[in-house]
């Protein structure tokens, strides 16, 4: 609350002080405002002047966003001068002193430029819009990596764990916030308003939500979940349970995590996921001492695409097992007369599917990043188009046992260890 007193104090200010430094002068371009802005001295001409530059950008088309990153990439470099200068004093005498200098001058000048517009009111909000509008540029003109490296420095910087806030979405929570979770859904649809009060209304749901004060009703990551007498298999049996009239909190021994929905595309790359499974962990511990199985329920989405790859010259028991599985249509008799085939081709794709050292699979990238391990597979577990389409309606249980999460992440994180439970050898394809 005294962060958005403060935040209105600067608005206001901003308001009041813009025609007097601008006044006469609003149709100038947005690289004279750069220029201006980081010649900028006085505090308070900085602030309103990091507020034109926004504006002005909110209003450029495409061609002009694109070339205004461009200015950034090429005009925004650290003085190549200074950089030769610190290095050669760090290289004869490579005191602290010297190091410090040498990582100041190296510094873009890019990172000032972005701190400045983050001065404003409501900068933070239109930087994450802007870095949105990045990303799309970089897939074309591979030189903006260089930019979007910056805003993910100060990014992650600015939205460290220290400034999240955890907070329950429940239906008392503000119809904003709620529109929001509506929106950002991005795992199993929300169709409309009696479907959000169905996911968070019973007393055997919850949801919880990371917040950052910058990003007034704005959730960043989301997560949803069911608390349950056993591990779910289905999302129907999540989806369609209502909640019973009786509820004894002491009969639930497992918290399944059945959808996480990252909220902010300017975000991306951004981690999130990590801390808000850990803090939920924490808080259902505490309100449900009863609980002791931390489980997801999870979907498989890239498993079709990556089949649809696999080369007839690549390792022969892949080869073999493509030309099986792709007789498969997606008709309901198909994928149940089938389903011996599927769970040995997800569970193969979800350990030898790499990028890099890491899964293919984004979600298991996830969750095994974060300490879980594949506990179990289940067929027809999502029978919508969506989860036909993505893997035949297979989704995982990821298993997140407090006792093992630190070492299974170490070994995940330095040498790609996939943990998964012993039940599941029997469908690992052998080299």
């Amino acid at each position: 609350m005294a962060f958005k007193r403060f935040q209105d104090f600067l608005g206001n200010l901003v308001k009041r002080q813009r025609k007097l430094f601008f006044a006469g002068n609003e149709k100038v371009s947005i690289n004279e405002l750069l220029e201006k802005l980081m010649g900028t001295v006085g505090e308070v001409s900085g602030i309103v002047t990091a507020r034109q530059v926004l504006d002005h950008y909110s209003e450029l088309d495409s061609e002009s966003k694109f070339n205004f990153f461009k200015t950034l990439e090429s005009d925004f470099n650290a003085e190549e001068g200074s950089v030769k200068e610190a290095y050669d004093n760090y290289s004869k005498n490579p005191s602290s002193s010297n190091l410090n200098l040498l990582s100041r001058v190296t510094e873009p000048k890019r990172h000032e430029l972005l701190r400045r517009l983050n001065s404003t009111p409501d900068a933070t909000h239109n930087l994450v819009s802007m870095r949105k509008d990045l990303l799309d540029y970089v897939k074309d003109y591979q030189k903006l990596k260089s930019v979007d490296d910056d805003f993910v420095r100060l990014f992650s910087s600015w939205f460290g764990r220290g400034f999240l806030v955890l907070q329950t979405i429940n239906w008392s929570t503000s119809a904003s916030i709620l529109e929001r979770i509506i929106r950002y859904e991005a795992v199993h649809e929300i169709k409309d308003w009696d479907d959000l009060r169905s996911r968070i209304e019973p007393r055997n749901r919850r949801c919880f939500a990371f917040f950052h004060p910058a990003l007034i009703d704005e959730p960043l990551i989301f997560v949803e979940v069911a608390l349950t007498k056993e591990i779910p298999k289905s999302i129907d049996s999540i989806l369609e349970d209502k909640g019973g009239e009786s509820f004894d909190p002491l009969e639930y021994t497992t918290a399944t995590f059945y959808s996480i929905s990252n909220c902010q595309p300017g975000l991306k790359n951004i981690s999130f996921g990590n801390f808000l499974i850990k803090q939920v962990v924490q808080e259902l511990q505490v309100e449900f001492p009863s609980i002791t199985k931390f489980v997801t329920l999870s979907p498989v989405p890239n498993f079709q695409g990556w089949l649809n790859k696999i080369s007839d010259d690549e390792e022969m028991k892949l080869s073999d097992l493509k030309q099986q599985i792709q007789q498969l249509d997606n008709t309901l008799e198909s994928i149940e007369a089938n389903g011996d085939l599927i769970e040995i081709s997800v569970f193969n794709y979800l350990l030898k599917a790499k990028k890099g050292k890491y899964p293919l699979d984004p979600v298991a990238r996830f969750h095994l990043g974060n300490g879980a391990s594949i506990y179990q597979l289940n067929r027809s577990a999502d029978l919508s188009e969506k989860g036909i389409r993505q893997s035949w309606g297979t989704m995982v249980n990821y298993l997140y046992d407090l006792n093992d999460i630190e070492e299974n992440h170490e070994r995940y994180a330095t040498e790609g260890v996939i943990e998964y439970s012993e039940k599941l050898k029997t469908l690992l394809i052998k080299n």
